[in-house]
């Protein structure tokens, strides 16, 4: 997702057209240091939602071998600010408020699944919700999320 020479504005794509070229991808080369270490695949992005695959990695567990709740936070903060992102807004937005809901365990080698999606995208506030589920569809973690616009003006 670094790549100079496939960004958007070199290919006059938007940034959700540009981010949907990573559809099925690891995300080890996202635009996000954090996001490249949590290292999800990118199941889908659409306008104003997101969906990101992880596995629990032993790194991401807290010493009773599950999900740290930490790492599930970071997660869903990583994955509506890059749906955010992708809504190719001319400012970056950041997070304002970020509340969680820790509701079930996932174990180390567990694979997760993260859901984001845009609730009422206003002009200076945007309102998101996220979830994390297993495979079976049992929720982990779910949050509510503000971001804000802030006055650094994104390159593309």
């Amino acid at each position: 997702m670094t790549d100079s020479d496939n960004s958007p504005q070199k290919k006059n794509e938007t940034r959700l057209e540009y981010m949907q070229t990573f559809i099925g991808q690891s995300m080890q080369d996202s635009l996000s240091p954090v996001g490249r270490w949590l290292n999800g695949k990118l199941l889908d992005i659409q306008d104003g939602t997101m969906k990101v695959e992880y596995v629990v990695r032993e790194d991401m567990s807290n010493p009773m071998g599950v999900l740290h709740g930490g790492i599930a936070a970071t997660i869903l903060d990583d994955v509506v600010g890059t749906m955010v992102y992708a809504l190719g807004r001319d400012f970056a937005y950041t997070s304002i408020n970020l509340n969680c809901d820790f509701l079930n365990a996932a174990k180390t080698d567990e694979t997760i699944l993260a859901d984001a999606k845009v609730v009422r995208a206003g002009k200076n506030i945007i309102h998101v919700e996220g979830v994390i589920t297993n495979t079976a569809g049992l929720i982990i973690a779910k949050c509510s999320s503000n971001l804000i616009q802030t006055g650094l003006k994104i390159p593309f």
